[in-house]
């Protein structure tokens, strides 16, 4: 009887002990794929991209209509981002564990310093990623996960991206600036109706081009202007197809923001389009930066290739005079009359 009760005890035992490694086995398996499945590998369903910063920045991303991705507003936004973005979903892999005694040191420095990536595909929300600082050879990223079926790993691994050396986090930025659709006019001509150039500084120098379908007139100082070749018309409101500021404001303040709006701008452009709407640029000189022996920063003279433009939603951009110029000087299309500095009444009424 003894002796069948050591066998029962025995079979029973060495069962519970395949439960338990079975169970062991089972949770390791979920765990390893809770920490490294980072991937989507079908991008296409990607729709939304939540991106916040340890700055407290966020900034969101949606697919719309035709794959063209917009802010969270439906305003433009740089599409190339996207692209980096997207390959970066789509390729990152697991690059490899780091040292047990690490993981407390790198879980708290992620609690409050990391960048997160929310993702989210065919509407619903997939994987959340939390990036941590660079590995120590600066070939992938400390990263966690959060998962929707895999739940949140306590854990940071390695990650890089497939054939490639670097860090990830500099392709998610909740920067808006970083965002901004760097396009200012892509009219064609048969939008425009009528486009003003005015210069506060040479005022002779202003035009204005009026378009009433296919009757088009330049006029200087209000008067128009005799013997105006129609196909440099043409030429001119070409220009207005693809104007690109540089990039945006990195350099100024808030308070010096609103010193160069507060001062008296060069030049005013307006476009006008037959729609209605209207785009107003107001531009700045911008001074240039010299050092003196003394160390010490001064701005003298003007840049002669950069300047300050105000968009009309109140942003400030560098633009290049290279770009601008076909729109600035009138005089290369058209033949201007320098001697006329009276106003006088003769441009159509809006």
């Amino acid at each position: 009887m003894k002796k069948i009760i050591t066998i029962v005890i025995a079979v029973s035992v060495l069962s519970f002990l395949g439960y338990y490694a079975y169970k062991l086995s089972s949770n390791k398996g979920k765990s390893d794929t809770e920490l490294i499945e980072f991937n989507i590998e079908d991008v296409e369903g990607v729709d939304r991209v939540i991106i916040s910063d340890a700055f407290g920045k966020t900034f969101e991303v949606i697919k719309g209509d035709k794959g063209i991705w917009t802010d969270k507003n439906g305003g433009c936004i740089a599409q190339e981002p996207v692209g980096f973005m997207l390959e970066a979903i789509k390729n990152i892999e697991f690059k490899g564990y780091l040292p047990d005694n690490s993981h407390a040191h790198y879980t708290k420095m992620m609690s409050t310093q990391h960048t997160k990536v929310e993702i989210f595909e065919n509407g619903e929300w997939a994987k959340t990623w939390y990036m941590g600082p660079a590995a120590q050879d600066h070939y992938g990223q400390i990263m966690l996960l959060d998962d929707k079926v895999y739940g949140k790993s306590t854990t940071p691994v390695m990650m890089k991206i497939k054939g490639l050396n670097g860090i990830i986090e500099p392709r998610f930025f909740a920067d808006a600036r970083k965002w901004m659709c760097t396009n200012i006019f892509s009219v064609p001509i048969s939008k425009i109706s009528k486009v003003d150039i005015k210069f506060n500084e040479e005022k002779e120098r202003s035009f204005t081009v009026v378009k009433d379908g296919s009757k088009m007139n330049v006029y200087q100082q209000g008067k128009v202007l005799n013997n105006v070749d129609t196909a440099m018309i043409f030429r001119y409101l070409n220009n207005y197809q693809k104007i690109h500021f540089e990039k945006p404001n990195y350099t100024l303040n808030d308070k010096q923001i609103d010193s160069v709006k507060a001062t008296r701008p060069f030049c005013v452009l307006t476009l006008k389009e037959t729609s209605g709407k209207t785009t107003k640029l107001r531009c700045f000189r911008t001074k240039r930066k010299e050092v003196s022996q003394q160390g010490v920063i001064e701005y003298k003279n003007n840049d002669h290739d950069r300047f300050w433009c105000q968009l009309p939603n109140g942003e400030l951009v560098h633009c290049q005079y290279f770009v601008f110029n076909p729109l600035f000087l009138g005089h290369i299309y058209f033949p201007m009359d320098v001697s006329m500095l009276e106003t006088a009444d003769g441009i159509p009424e809006e």
